[in-house]
């Protein structure tokens, strides 16, 4: 049977506000023990900002981190899948996009889980696993 997005995505995913600081967020992927945030809008998705955005868009562009909201530096333009989908085509999305993080939203597009790269290990059937190769391969986006 195959697998669905729900049953290898990480539940649960930190977000913030779009309002909240690099430095809030920096504090909740330390925390965490993670390298993204899910950034919200009224509750909904609306952005993904990674440490490395932190680290390029943020300190490399002298932006006050206490100071620059995440709306400053997330990416606001994500693809995003339900947990209801089946979790090789969401694999083969990834590699297709080059995206190592895939939110996952309900119906009113909460948050509700997001699949990384770690997460795709898990797929064990018909997935190449040239496609993990070529998400890690792939230059990061500036």
């Amino acid at each position: 049977m195959p697998r669905k997005v729900s049953d290898i995505m990480t539940t649960s995913p930190r977000s913030l506000p779009l309002e909240a600081t690099l430095y809030e967020a920096a504090q909740v992927m330390r925390d965490s023990g993670i390298g993204d945030v899910l950034v919200t809008f009224a509750g909904r998705l609306c952005g993904l900002v990674t440490d490395r955005d932190i680290v390029v868009r943020g300190v490399a562009e002298s932006r006050d981190p206490a100071l620059t909201p995440l709306s400053d530096v997330c990416t606001a333009d994500l693809i995003t899948v339900r947990a209801d989908e089946d979790a090789l085509a969401a694999a083969q999305l990834m590699g297709r996009q080059a995206i190592r993080r895939l939110p996952v939203v309900d119906d009113e597009r909460r948050p509700i889980g997001i699949v990384s790269i770690g997460d795709l290990a898990m797929v064990d059937e018909g997935l190449d696993r040239n496609t993990l190769s070529d998400i890690s391969k792939a230059p990061p986006s500036l």
